[in-house]
């Protein structure tokens, strides 16, 4: 059984992977056996200490997601991977009726179009050699449900979970699979302000059964699960890893 999951002499591509959660989920594939590609605007150092310390390799390649026009450079300078994590995100508060177009267009960007053209780009790579590969999205719960103040960010994951199923309706016939985890209510950088806000941080606390926040770790095994031999028949699917969020 321990074999299904083990992904000793694959390699994984995961965008934002110097920090948080892109950081916890590229130390689990490694842990798991997985060398890792680091996409991301910032050097990787820790992450790669973090990777090395479990006997693997890291490749780093700089780039700024917040656009397509890297796209084609990272595909190449990456080489041959095995499984691509669209992780790299960026949030932007304020009321719906401020928002303003430039904090869209950026959420949009980087959140949505940059995760599609990637997904396509290594998907035509591995359609191209005939074979196939696990790419997974990084939702979120506003991919179902709207949220407060972050209207650019809740239309991005929610489109990001129409398109884990759109690409999977196309592309499993072709052994790719295209599955999403949405993180619950993490430490992050991106929750910093939340986490800051009093009364904010009670009501949430308050609706998570498991009576916390969750730490990057938690990610790890799903991650794992999903770009191992154990999610083969697994399509379109969207995980939750919320604490029970969702259920209360």
């Amino acid at each position: 059984m321990s074999g299904l999951f083990d992904l000793t002499g694959r390699r994984a591509l995961v965008t934002g992977a110097n920090t948080g959660l892109g950081q916890a989920i590229a130390v689990g594939l490694a842990q798991a056996g997985a060398d890792i590609v680091a996409v991301g605007r910032s050097a990787p150092d820790e992450t790669a200490k973090l990777v090395e310390a479990a006997g693997r390799q890291l490749t780093a390649v700089s780039a700024d997601l917040g656009s397509t026009e890297p796209i084609a450079r990272v595909v190449a300078e990456a080489g041959p991977i095995d499984v691509l994590v669209n992780n790299a995100g960026i949030i932007r508060r304020a009321d719906s009726t401020e928002f303003t177009e430039a904090d869209w267009d950026a959420v949009m960007d980087t959140n949505l179009k940059v995760a599609f053209f990637l997904s396509q780009a290594v998907a035509k790579g591995w359609i191209a050699a005939g074979r196939g590969g696990k790419i997974i999205q990084v939702a979120s719960m506003l991919s179902f449900q709207g949220g407060v103040r972050v209207p650019s960010y809740t239309a991005s994951k929610s489109g990001l979970a129409g398109l884990t199923k759109a690409l999977a309706n196309e592309w499993a016939a072709r052994g790719i699979n295209v599955n999403a985890i949405a993180p619950g209510y993490f430490t992050t950088n991106n929750t910093t302000a939340l986490r800051a806000d009093e009364t904010r941080n009670r009501q949430i606390l308050e609706r998570i059964p498991a009576g916390r926040w969750g730490t990057p770790d938690d990610l790890a095994g799903v991650a794992v699960f999903l770009a191992s031999r154990a999610s083969d028949y697994m399509h379109g699917a969207i995980v939750p890893v919320d604490g029970g969020w969702l259920a209360r």
